[in-house]
């Protein structure tokens, strides 16, 4: 394999261990709520989040955003997320929906496809990190190609 494959699944992973999501309560900021306004509202890089006691060994992979309905007041909370898998079978464009008595609903987002992602926007690409690898590819390629 060559060193830029290397190099390009080294940035990859890296990325993965180093997910930041958007950390916020409505019921403390109202801009928490959707719209979604980061003015106010801290990332957080999951990397920092706690131990948790009943998970003993699990760790944040993922963001998440849930929205949810108790007896007709809105709330919102945004969060690194411990289990699950992002989005419902891999695609972050769907949430898991939950309808109960009493005037209850929850829907419940994943993601971990780039930092901040649960802010309910679509993916997007880290540019520095592929023109970067993209560059080295080139230049190794080039450089390998004066090889005999």
């Amino acid at each position: 394999m060559q060193p830029a494959v290397y190099l390009f699944v080294l940035c990859l992973i890296a990325e993965s261990w180093s997910l930041k999501c958007w950390d916020c309560r409505s019921d403390s900021d109202p801009k928490c709520a959707d719209p979604f306004d980061n003015s106010t509202v801290p990332i957080k890089d999951c990397r920092q989040e706690p131990d948790l006691p009943h998970l003993p060994g699990v760790r944040p992979t993922m963001c998440r955003k849930i929205r949810q309905k108790v007896h007709g007041q809105w709330r919102y909370f945004r969060s690194c997320a411990y289990l699950g898998q992002p989005g419902i079978a891999g695609d972050e464009r769907f949430c898991l929906m939950r309808t109960g008595t009493y005037n209850i609903f929850m829907e419940y987002c994943t993601c971990n496809s780039k930092d901040g992602c649960n802010t309910g926007a679509l993916p997007s690409l880290n540019w520095p990190t592929l023109l970067f690898v993209s560059g080295l590819a080139i230049a190794v390629t080039w450089s390998s190609s004066f090889v005999l």
